[in-house]
This record gives C-alpha cells, structure tokens and sequence, in this order.
C-alpha cells in the first residue's frame, strides 16, 4: 500500500514556474516507481514523468522535455516536479502516482495502482 499527497499547484502566468511535491508513505519506499500525470478538462490523462528510484532512470512526455524536471529527495520520501516556462497547454489536474512493481509503458495510467488527490496547475 503507498498513499500519496501532492502539493505546490496554482495559477501561474505564461512562461512562469511551479514545483509540485508529492509526499508517499511506503513500506519499502526504495521499490517505489514514482510518476505525474496530468489531465485537463475533456481530454484523457497522460503522462507527463517518471523516475524509477534505484537506477535513477527518469522518463518525459515529448510536450515537456526541455522545461520539466521530475527528482526524488529519499530521506523525505518526496518526488518533485519543476515546472519552468510554463504554457496555457500545460494547464490540468496534475496526480502523483506510483507502482510499487515492474509493468507495462511508465506513460501508460492503467500500470499504476496508488494515486494522489491531484492538484490544479493553470497556466493564463
């Protein structure tokens, strides 16, 4: 079981920044695979980053690669994401979410069983 609990969204103007933190709480928190996803009014939730502890492996949608950064601080057992020149695009319900073993496409919502509250980004 890994509960999750986002925070850091907001309204921010066009070419601004944000940072999302996400707090889990997991019995073996090392094994945890971390991602955020979005998803805006109408359209299916995508993904958006992922890092997999341990080999540092860390994954980006095209549409942010160049302005996100998604890291992890161990001892806090928090996944961030920086979010710099931020676009009205980028405006969505952004979750934290994690698996806990191996699966399927990391950009790929069904392949993770745990999930944050979310938290709201806009971009105007």
């Amino acid at each position: 079981q890994v509960q999750l609990v986002e925070s850091g969204g907001g309204l921010v103007q066009p070419g601004g920044s944000l940072r999302l933190n996400c707090a889990f709480d997991a019995y073996t928190p090392t094994s945890v695979r971390m991602a955020w996803f979005r998803q805006a009014p109408g359209k299916e939730r995508e993904g958006v980053a992922a890092i997999w502890p341990g080999d540092t492996r860390k994954y980006y949608a095209d549409s942010v690669k160049g302005r996100f950064t998604i890291s992890q601080d161990h001892p806090k057992n928090t996944v961030y994401l920086q979010m710099n020149n931020l676009k009205p695009e980028d405006t969505a319900m952004y979750y934290c979410a994690a698996r806990t073993a191996p699966g399927g496409r990391w950009s790929r919502p069904d392949q993770y069983p745990y999930w944050g509250q979310g938290t709201q980004v806009t971009v105007s």
